[in-house]
């Protein structure tokens, strides 16, 4: 099967997310800055999983540049992945409505966890597909990045109710490893001969 649906799917469902997201912010009654105060945590927690869903959709637009076709587990899991994703509308407003309180902030924490754990299923069912000695496997390597948000973030669900800030600032530190759309896939394809799924002689391993 192509590759052509799932992505403008994919791109389709986080574009809504996003809307559903930016909806949470009530305008104010009044004109003054007085007013904006008590939206400010609802529009931190908005740019915090804004830039959240931007990443997936960055490393999900990366991830799929280098797949040739999919089949129905690769379909499942994408849709696994869009599942949690589309939690994040209803986390960020509980987090954001409930001033950054610990239940809120550790149920973020969770979806975000998921979604980690959603997006290597993904990766790895594509990977099953594309074979071993593909562009995405070398590519994506041991996914060290990875393993390591899905562990910051479960430490963050559980420091959450010791500090909510704290998991927050877990949250932070995970979109700073991936704020930058990852550059392993780059590297590959600009390794790669000009034609097909082999890497060049220059392509980096894990």
């Amino acid at each position: 099967m192509g590759k052509g649906r799932i992505e403008a799917f994919s791109d389709g469902v986080i574009a809504i997310i996003i809307t559903i997201m930016v909806l949470e912010l009530e305008v104010p009654h009044h004109v003054d800055l007085h007013s904006l105060l008590p939206l400010l945590p609802v529009f931190l927690s908005y740019v915090l999983s804004f830039i959240m869903i931007g990443i997936y959709w960055n490393n999900h637009h990366h991830m799929f540049h280098v797949v040739h076709h999919v089949r129905g587990g690769v379909l499942w899991a994408n849709l696994h992945l869009l599942f949690w994703l589309s939690l994040m509308p209803f986390t960020t407003a509980w987090m954001g409505e409930n001033h950054i309180e610990s239940l809120p902030v550790a149920l973020y924490g969770f979806v975000l966890m998921m979604s980690g754990v959603a997006y290597y299923i993904l990766a790895r069912s594509l990977i099953a597909l594309e074979g071993q000695d593909s562009a995405l496997a070398i590519a994506f390597g041991q996914d060290r990045k990875g393993k390591i948000s899905v562990l910051i973030y479960a430490a963050a669900i559980v420091l959450a109710f010791v500090s909510p800030w704290i998991a927050i600032a877990c949250y932070v530190v995970v979109a700073l490893i991936w704020l930058v759309p990852d550059r392993r896939v780059e590297k590959v394809l600009l390794a790669a001969p000009a034609h097909g799924n082999t890497p060049g002689p220059n392509a980096p391993h894990p």
